[in-house]
């Protein structure tokens, strides 16, 4: 399976920089899997291709303010740092721009001293460790000092940081947001849920190897970036109970679907568990909880792609993503949706 398989034309003007002034206001295609039709409707109609039964799984990750700017005591050097994971208390495995400044004891100083850092450690892909040391509580000081990580495609300035993040963000630790949610408002939520749509939450941080892209020709040879997740016994229940009532489990998001994929055992139940998965899903994966799946456009030759692309098939995929280009859709984090049934 090559990595050019998953190709397409993309003029740059269908990437979305800026956030529509209302979530919902976004356009939805639905794909229906069995026969490749396509449907072009706004984000709020998917209440139409919802049913009593049925649950919706949201990802409740919370993206950080992640991105710090700031010198280098010793020079005075501008430093950019990027917080990925947090390894214990106050240390962080992080990215560093320019590396070649981020030598092992270099001190950085943000926001006039207000937060401090010491790099103690290179790990794997040129990553640094950074301790860290300040006054306060550290959310705070990062919510203040700190800009949200936007995807490399998006270079306008974001002016509410509340538009990266869902509605129903909770739990803090993702370096990027799980954009298919983005769509969703309060509204919308409660009026599926008084439809008798069940609405369950499961955790997954995202990482920034979900922009990486895929180096090597082979598909196969992809190496998958691990992420952590989080399934509550509570939230594993409404999801099994959907099933066993006949229900479908529709996944809002890659992540919401890889989270369900790698916690469900061969007999297709969910357990509840916490872990890191590095689950890569690609055409010929046999889904074993998932029914339904809402999703953004995603870039081309992207294991992203090939998930979707493994869901829906790979030839009806890539004509509806042929039709959304033709139809002036807007592609990647703040762009338009699918729901692909």
């Amino acid at each position: 399976m090559n990595v050019k398989d998953f190709d397409f034309y993309l003029p740059e003007e269908q990437i979305a920089q800026d956030p529509l002034e209302n979530r919902s206001d976004s356009r939805l295609m639905v794909l229906h899997r069995e026969n490749g039709e396509i449907e072009h409707k706004i984000f709020r109609d998917i209440t139409g291709y919802l049913k009593k039964g049925d649950c919706l799984v949201i990802n409740n990750t919370k993206v950080l303010p992640a991105r710090l700017i700031g010198v280098k005591e010793e020079t005075g050097a501008k430093i950019e740092l990027l917080l990925l994971k947090r390894r214990e208390n106050d240390i962080w495995e992080t990215l560093v721009k320019p590396g070649r400044k981020a030598k092992k004891g270099a001190k950085i100083s943000f926001g006039d001293g207000l937060l401090k850092g010491e790099i103690i450690d290179e790990v794997e892909e040129g990553n640094r460790l950074v301790q860290f040391s300040y006054e306060g509580i550290f959310e705070e000081i990062l919510d203040k000092l700190g800009q949200m990580p936007l995807p490399p495609y998006i270079t306008h300035q974001l002016k509410d940081k509340n538009r990266y993040q869902t509605v129903y963000a909770k739990e803090e630790g993702s370096a990027a947001a799980p954009t298919a949610g983005l769509h969703f408002t309060k509204e919308l939520l409660q009026q599926i849920e008084e439809m008798g749509v069940t609405i369950a939450h499961v955790t997954l941080h995202v990482g920034l190897g979900t922009f990486r892209p895929v180096k090597v020709e082979n598909v196969l040879e992809h190496h998958m970036h691990s992420e952590f997740y989080h399934i509550e016994e509570e939230e594993a229940k409404k999801i099994n109970d959907t099933k066993r009532n006949g229900g479908r489990v529709i996944a809002v998001g890659t992540t919401s679907t890889r989270t369900l994929e790698s916690a469900t055992d061969d007999n297709g139940i969910l357990q509840a568990k916490s872990g890191d998965t590095d689950i890569f899903i690609y055409p010929g994966y046999k889904f074993k909880m998932i029914d339904g799946l809402i999703t953004n456009f995603h870039l081309p030759q992207s294991t992203l792609l090939m998930l979707v692309s493994a869901f829906a098939g790979r030839e009806h995929v890539l004509a509806a993503y042929g039709a959304a280009v033709k139809e002036g859709y807007r592609f990647f984090s703040f762009g338009d949706a699918m729901f692909l049934i």
